[in-house]
């Protein structure tokens, strides 16, 4: 099986595989590549149906390079636990970032996101983000407040009294919990419109109708979420060659 970067031919055969309708695990197979190569290299570069080949060959070059600039000459990557792959590593980091991206997250909130989230313990100080991600205090700071307010962050003091901040088991579910508190003020606030509108009126019909559609799908994830909540706790039987 071919290893290394995706070369420029091949980047050419995902867009063609893509144009012709085939499934990542399809293209991968035909490339003798991992499906999980396919899916970081398309995630990365628009998606599915905005990758272009010549645009995403570009702007691999363009990163690798900016990687190089920004490291100093002679130091190394940082190590990574369990036998990772570096380089693995953060590309799905990146990916894992533009998925984000596209469901509406702001980018550095994404960044900031994907990074707490692809760390063992879960949990970061602003200067690990500041230096994982090179960027100012402000930014992350930004970027926290964004993911408190939706309920993807919590906060608290390690034993230095440092800030951390936390990405836990139950976060995901905090989250949709916030979601389905802001679709309902939304509701309300459609309701509120038919009557403001008048009921019967093409412009109040619509506001129902709004309104009734966003009730009932809150109510359905809301109840999903609590019927599926432990399985956010799950955790991974052990292995006889699991390291830390």
């Amino acid at each position: 099986m071919p290893g290394g970067r995706l070369t420029q031919q091949e980047r050419q055969q995902i867009a063609l595989g893509l144009a012709d309708g085939h499934a990542y695990a399809e293209i991968a197979r035909r490339l003798e590549r991992p499906t999980s190569t396919i899916t970081r290299e398309v995630m990365r570069n628009g998606g599915p149906t905005a990758y272009r080949a010549e645009i995403a060959h570009r702007a691999t070059e363009h990163r690798a390079h900016r990687r190089r600039q920004a490291t100093p000459r002679g130091t190394e990557a940082t190590p990574q636990p369990y036998g990772r792959d570096a380089e693995e590593v953060r590309s799905y980091e990146e990916a894992f970032t533009t998925v984000m991206m596209a469901s509406g997250m702001p980018k550095m909130g994404a960044r900031v996101m994907a990074c707490l989230t692809l760390t063992d313990t879960g949990s970061l100080t602003a200067s690990e983000l500041v230096r994982h991600l090179q960027v100012s205090p402000a930014s992350v700071s930004k970027a926290i407040a964004f993911l408190d307010a939706q309920g993807f962050v919590r906060r608290e003091r390690d034993e230095r009294r440092r800030e951390r901040y936390v990405v836990d088991d139950d976060i995901w579910y905090q989250s949709m919990m916030v979601s389905a508190r802001s679709t309902a003020q939304l509701v309300e606030t459609a309701r509120q419109g038919v009557s403001v509108l008048g009921s019967g009126t093409p412009a109040a019909t619509r506001l129902e109708n709004v309104a009734r559609f966003l009730d009932f799908v809150s109510e359905s994830i809301t109840r999903a979420a609590d019927q599926a909540r432990d399985i956010l706790h799950t955790k991974p039987e052990p292995t006889p060659d699991s390291t830390a």
